[in-house]
């Protein structure tokens, strides 16, 4: 039977990547060893009281009432990189990467509607470059959920800036980060596992559920625990930062090694009443029961040796006196069985009544929430990086102005999907300011009008949370809120056709808007006659442009743009048709044309090709 022994020490432990050598101390090469200090884990001494059954645990309980252990310094609670929900779930599952996408009933930056029509998810794994599972959860947050404070998004650039000056602190974090997502999954499989028990005592999955494992949780729990050791440890080998964002992350984890669930993870570990006590709430003298994450229990196994022992030697007296010593051999072969179930039987206490209750104080503890958020935020600076490495061409951060109305301006710019794979990608500029609060986009069909619309909002995106975007220059206000309407037939059991469906849709935006939104709207007024689109349409566009939202039409519509002009509002471009096709440039005017017949013809659905297809049915 394979042991479920755990991992004493570091020194003979291979599988300590983030301080055995795939690190990087200051100077970019390997971090030296680094001893972990984690007590149980290597005190054999220790091992004699795992299960001993101490007489004195209730003064122990009153002598330790009102102990305290020490606390982390909490950051601010005021600062929006902790305002978010945490990466780290207290519930029974995992939280996965996308678990953070806004819902129907979110209300900030982005709504649902939004997010999907914009292609957030595609955009997410487009710059994703992050490696650990909090990395990736901490960007598609970001993405998601986008913060509106100028001042978090330009210390996050600072940290871009100083990881491209920066090389041996930018090899450092990338060693670091590679280490920590190796053995990341293990705290997962400690907080999230389910531990099934058997003979079968080692680290295999025992079902379909990559979640469920045969054994008792004692290699998840050393490996889980001793991961988030690793981590606290690493952050005095790594070179320190220099910008805020970077240097306060690296606090945040650093001083959740003075918090009292570090001390619990590092160990040792005092049961006591069901309730857990840390070497420092341990008074010094006082013999008192310790938690060892490993099935070879010494005391229980010397005991149940001692008694096979003295049975054997009363059976071999007593049965020797009726000529039968023989049968005490058989006797001890029958009791042979009993040290195993007894260790089992063990095990199984220590998985319900240690390792499951430990893990629910870590899943529930703010402290290591904020710790696991931090290491996602590092990663997810690193990612910013690789990102502007791998997309190619120009990239830059861009320039947060802090106003009462939303702006963007950027020249060159490229949409961060299409343009990665594709070099000969045609860049325009966006301009969106007090002249062009309202920016009106005509154009033939598959012009590159909704593919602009898209890039505006992407790249404000991109922008707002502290990543490269794109472009060759860029200046932007943060967006309080982003709106993006598309055509939408609705619902049969919303009682409504598709005009009342749409209108709803721009109602909930235009109530919802304020002078710092960005609003997209492609189409409006769908699904009435041409006259009343056009007033309605109207009004609907004067009354975005005296919020002040930045609001951009695409319309077919060159009667809806005259009117518009006559007022003297707006700025308008159309999409550039040459006659060999369009050039996906966007020029200023306003375009009469859609060129229909084209996208039919490319579709095989022309005049000619409906006429062809009549052609060949037999005649009724």
């Amino acid at each position: 039977m394979k042991s479920e022994q755990t991992r004493h020490n570091k020194t003979s432990n291979p599988k300590n990547p983030i301080l055995n050598g795939e690190g990087c101390n200051k100077t970019g090469g390997p971090l030296p060893h680094v001893d972990s200090h984690r007590e149980w884990r290597h005190d054999p001494c220790g091992e004699l009281f795992s299960h001993f059954d101490c007489a004195c645990n209730t003064l122990m309980e009153d002598l330790f009432k009102g102990s305290q252990a020490p606390t982390m310094n909490d950051p601010a609670i005021s600062d929006p990189c902790w305002s978010q929900p945490p990466v780290l779930a207290s519930g029974e599952r995992l939280a996965g990467v996308r678990d953070t996408r806004p819902t129907d009933a979110d209300k900030g930056v982005l709504d649902a509607k939004t997010f999907h029509a914009t292609e957030i998810n595609q955009l997410f794994d487009s710059c994703n470059h992050a490696v650990t599972h909090a990395g990736q959860s901490v960007l598609y947050r970001s993405l998601a959920r986008p913060a509106t404070d100028p001042a978090l998004t330009r210390k996050k650039q600072e940290a871009l800036r100083e990881l491209e000056s920066n090389s041996s602190l930018r090899e450092a974090l990338h060693h670091f980060l590679k280490a920590a997502a190796s053995e990341e999954r293990s705290l997962y499989q400690l907080l999230y596992g389910t531990f099934t028990g058997g003979l079968a005592i080692d680290n295999s999955r025992s079902g379909k559920d990559e979640m469920e494992f045969s054994g008792y949780g004692y290699h998840q729990f050393a490996d889980g625990t001793g991961f988030v050791v690793d981590l606290v440890e690493a952050m005095d080998t790594l070179p320190q930062p220099q910008s805020p964002y970077l240097r306060d992350l690296f606090t945040v984890i650093r001083d959740f090694g003075t918090s009292r669930i570090y001390s619990l993870m590092r160990g040792p570990v005092y049961p006591v009443e069901g309730k857990f006590k840390t070497r420092e709430e341990k008074p010094r003298f006082l013999p008192v029961p310790r938690f060892t994450p490993s099935i070879i229990k010494p005391l229980p196994m010397l005991l149940t040796l001692a008694v096979l022992g003295v049975a054997l030697y009363f059976f071999q007296s007593m049965l020797a006196s009726f000529g039968i010593a023989y049968l005490g051999y058989g006797i001890l072969v029958l009791a042979v069985p009993v040290l195993p179930v007894l260790l089992l039987a063990i095990a199984a206490s220590d998985r319900d009544s240690v390792i499951y209750p430990l893990r629910k104080l870590f899943k529930q503890s703010p402290e290591l929430a904020r710790a696991l958020d931090a290491l996602g935020m590092i990663d997810e600076i690193v990612s910013f990086h690789r990102y502007s490495l791998a997309f190619g061409g120009k990239m830059v951060l861009p320039e947060i102005v802090e106003c009462e109305r939303h702006s963007l301006s950027v020249t060159e710019a490229r949409n961060p999907l299409l343009a990665g794979t594709n070099p000969d990608y045609v860049p325009n500029d966006i301009l969106l300011d007090d002249k062009g609060r309202l920016l009106v986009i005509t154009g033939p069909n598959s012009g590159g009008k909704t593919a602009y619309c898209k890039t505006v909002v992407q790249i404000q995106l991109l922008g707002q949370i502290g990543c490269y975007i794109p472009a060759a220059t860029a200046q932007l206000v943060l967006a309080e809120h982003i709106f993006y309407q598309v055509p939408d037939p609705g619902r049969l059991d919303e009682g409504m056709g598709r005009f009342g469906h749409e209108l709803k849709r721009t109602r909930e935006i235009f109530f919802n808007s304020t002078a710092r939104s960005l609003v997209v709207l492609d189409e409006l007024s769908e699904g009435t006659t041409f006259e009343e689109k056009l007033e309605l349409s109207e009004y609907v566009l004067a009354g975005f442009h005296k919020l002040g939202a930045s609001t951009l039409l695409v319309t077919h519509n060159h009667e809806l743009c005259e009117r518009l002009q006559n007022k003297g509002i707006g700025r308008y471009l159309q999409g550039e048709f040459l006659p060999q096709g369009p050039t996906y440039r966007l020029v200023p005017g306003v375009s009469r044309v859609s060129h229909a017949d084209r996208v039919a013809a490319a579709l095989g659905f022309s005049k000619e090709d409906v006429e062809k297809h009549l052609a060949t049915r037999p005649a009724d």
